[in-house]
């Protein structure tokens, strides 16, 4: 049997790094569409059983900061690697 190439822990790190970064990245557009396409149906919704009165508006805040929140913490903070790498080796430590 021969020995595994010294090069391909840190390849294999770069991928999962990759790869968790992707997944992130596509929760967040599921996240966004389904928030347009559920908040589209009320807006309907709202205009077909209450008129005089945009309830959906409600809906539309809470689940829109939600929103917002999702993307800042996949777009800028897990942007920001090495706070997250900072903060992940500091619990390796401590559970060590």
């Amino acid at each position: 049997m021969s020995n595994p190439d010294p090069t391909s822990a840190p390849e294999q790190r770069e991928y999962d790094r990759a790869k968790c970064r992707v997944e992130e990245k596509l929760g967040f557009v599921m996240h966004l569409v389904a928030y347009v396409v559920v908040n589209a149906f009320l807006v309907v919704l709202n205009n077909a059983t209450s008129p005089g009165y945009f309830w959906a508006k409600w809906p539309i805040l809470g689940w829109g900061i939600g929103l917002i929140l999702h993307g800042v913490g996949v777009f800028i903070v897990g942007e920001n690697s090495r706070l997250k790498e900072r903060l992940i080796e500091r619990e390796l430590r401590r559970n060590r």
